[in-house]
């Protein structure tokens, strides 16, 4: 037996059950014996590369092609930064969970925040990656021009290729399957083969773009940002939230890190998940805004939809919309997975673990699937869902939560380096958050003036 340890014990007390840690106890129930190195890379590289991928071209062109890859550098650096200290926290406090380290460090009061954040970016990326799968499938509108999607290409316009069926022959046939499993290792292949699919979508774009530069047809994009009056200036702040988003994985260290082998590989695989999610990050922002330049879209996929301006253009519209699609949907479950743990969390602190409970599990997981189901029919934009979730919740769960945890220091086992990168990463999203709150703020002001007049 495992027991839970005291930071985590008091939010899972119950007189009926006993202390076991969750994980340790599913564990030995199915005879499983721990994840693997590659499996844990997989998993969590799929968490990182999600639906963020896709916008960073359209964040790039907003930035230009010089401080756009600065900036997701930058981004890994600091991600990294970031879970190691959750990770060294999470030893002393001898905690299991992300809300755990924070509770030690906070409290309840502390814990229940995160948790919320969490959920609420969880729910959010979900319902963005919802909203590509139904650009894929059924196409989008953008500044007024009809982009279709594959299968109406394929079959025509009829009720049963709108986004609302598609989306939900999706939720019943793909995604419920998927979200079912009880253990994150359980997702291993499928996220081996999300990996696979994100390399397929970089390959072609790469290839497509040196295509067209050897061939004298591409202009070069902008290297810097172009700054016409104060409202552009303001809104490069609005490509903050965009790329702290596109790292955020914090939520599932521990669901992963619990279930390995050998715990103590847990720093390499993050590093060797992040090396290879930036790569590709930085690959598809550079080819991306230099295929499309100023013409790229807030969901650079949503461009793949006509002329290429080389040989065989239509197949490699649906060839890289086909693989992202499905990329999306098998990066959907292990997101959902740490959604459905933090909200059980949250709901039901000192119930028995939700694994071990199939009615609260079944119920929480139709629940949540119904919500960002409905989500995913009414937001207009991934942009406006970015927004909205990464200059809050995202930027909290990945840098101001773990700063905090580090300045606080319960232990007393912070260096100087830790607080000097602490008090680095509040700045950084306290400025950024509230820039890019106000810029939306100020957008909106400006459109409704302009409307009015």
């Amino acid at each position: 037996m495992t027991i839970l340890p005291s930071s985590d014990r008091k939010y899972r007390r119950n007189p009926r059950t006993p202390l076991l840690s969750p994980q340790k106890y599913d564990d030995h129930e199915v005879g499983f014996n721990g994840a693997s190195y590659s499996g844990a890379v997989f998993n969590l590289a799929t968490t990182i590369v999600g639906a963020g991928i896709m916008a960073l071209p359209a964040a790039v062109k907003q930035l230009g092609l010089v401080p756009g890859l600065i900036m997701i550098a930058l981004g890994a650096i600091l991600t990294e930064s970031s879970i190691e200290m959750i990770l060294r926290f999470s030893r002393a406090s001898k905690s299991t969970t992300y809300s755990g380290v924070v509770g030690d460090a906070f409290g309840v009061a502390g814990r229940t925040i995160l948790q919320v954040c969490i959920v609420v970016n969880n729910i959010g990326m979900l319902v963005v990656y919802m909203i590509i799968i139904g650009d894929v499938l059924s196409g989008t509108w953008s500044d007024g021009v009809k982009h279709l999607g594959l299968v109406e290409e394929w079959f025509g316009q009829h009720w049963w290729t709108t986004r609302f069926s598609l989306l939900l022959v999706t939720t019943l046939f793909v995604f419920a399957p998927l979200i079912s499993f009880k253990r994150v290792d359980s997702l291993r292949y499928t996220s081996a083969l999300s990996v696979g699919l994100a390399i397929v979508f970089v390959a072609i774009t790469a290839g497509v773009a040196i295509v067209k530069m050897m061939d004298g047809s591409m202009k070069m994009p902008r290297m810097m940002p172009e700054l016409v009056n104060q409202a552009s200036f303001w809104k490069l702040f609005t490509t903050i939230p965009i790329l702290v988003t596109a790292y955020i994985c914090h939520h599932n260290i521990h669901p992963i890190e619990n279930e390995l082998r050998d715990p103590s590989q847990m720093k390499s695989i993050v590093r060797a998940s992040l090396t290879l999610c930036s790569s590709l990050y930085i690959a598809t922002s550079f080819f991306g805004f230099l295929l499309f330049g100023d013409h790229t879209l807030d969901d650079v996929l949503a461009n793949f939809d006509g002329d290429l301006g080389i040989p065989y253009s239509s197949l490699l519209d649906d060839v890289v919309r086909v693989s992202y699609g499905i990329h999306l949907m098998l990066v959907f479950p292990i997101v959902f997975f740490s959604l459905r743990l933090n909200l059980d969390g949250l709901l039901f602190p000192y119930a028995i673990p939700i694994s071990l409970d199939k009615r609260r599990f079944f119920s929480v997981t139709a629940v949540l699937m119904g919500l960002i189901f409905v989500g995913a029919n009414f937001v207009p934009s991934i942009w406006d869902a970015f927004q909205f979730t990464g200059a809050t919740a995202a930027i909290s769960v990945g840098f101001i939560f773990p700063a905090a945890v580090a300045l606080r220091d319960t232990h007393g086992i912070a260096t100087k380096n830790d607080r000097l990168v602490s008090w680095v990463m509040i700045f950084l999203a306290v400025s950024s958050s509230t820039a890019a709150i106000s810029s939306d703020i100020y957008s909106i002001f400006i459109c409704e003036k302009g409307v009015g007049s």
